[in-house]
């Protein structure tokens, strides 16, 4: 195990943005994938959040996984770029009349390209789609620097801050920065 410190921040937006959304390039598609098996969700997992030491999902249990991906409060969207998978989120209404979004990224091959406030505008108007209250979402000092801002640019608002030691398992190899050792 390696022990990293995270500041992480909580933020909410309790109205729907106003304005058009920003619109995905021609050849981008998000798709709901329903009922994803272990394997194709830890894919995911590794593919978007290896570079920011995503390792929760990963290290749960089977059994636990599959319980949570089986969920009918969960929604996972997967970004494709022509036909390729690129980046995905995760809704979760477990916290009714609140949405949070669980997860957000994209893959390497995808970020500097313009897309993600699209896309990410994409997972707040498909979680606004229903009868909401407002949105939750997380981030952290290990995600990508620009997920902070761009949260708020969209709405979102902070509600608190707290620092946290990971112990995260070697066996997942992630290069740790500098700057979250302990």
């Amino acid at each position: 195990m390696t022990r990293v410190g995270v500041t992480v921040t909580f933020l909410k937006m309790t109205e729907r943005p106003q304005g058009p959304a920003p619109q995905l390039p021609p050849n981008a598609t998000v798709h709901h994938l329903r009922h994803p098996t272990n394997e194709q969700y830890r894919d995911l997992q590794m593919k978007v959040g290896h570079p920011y030491l995503w390792w929760l999902r990963r290290v749960m249990p089977d059994a636990e996984l599959a319980a949570v991906l089986h969920n009918p409060q969960i929604a996972v969207h997967v970004l494709y770029l022509d036909g390729q998978p690129a980046g995905f989120y995760e809704l979760d209404a477990s916290n009714w009349p609140f949405i949070n979004l669980n997860y957000f990224g994209l893959m390497p091959h995808a970020v500097g390209q313009g897309i993600g406030s699209a896309f990410l505008r994409h997972a707040i108007d498909n979680a606004w789609s229903g009868p909401i209250r407002g949105m939750t979402v997380n981030t952290c000092t290990a995600d990508h620097p620009r997920a902070l801002p761009a949260y708020e640019r969209v709405g979102f608002r902070r509600t608190r801050a707290i620092k946290e030691v990971w112990s995260i398992p070697d066996r997942l190899g992630f290069t740790i920065p500098d700057h979250l050792k302990v």
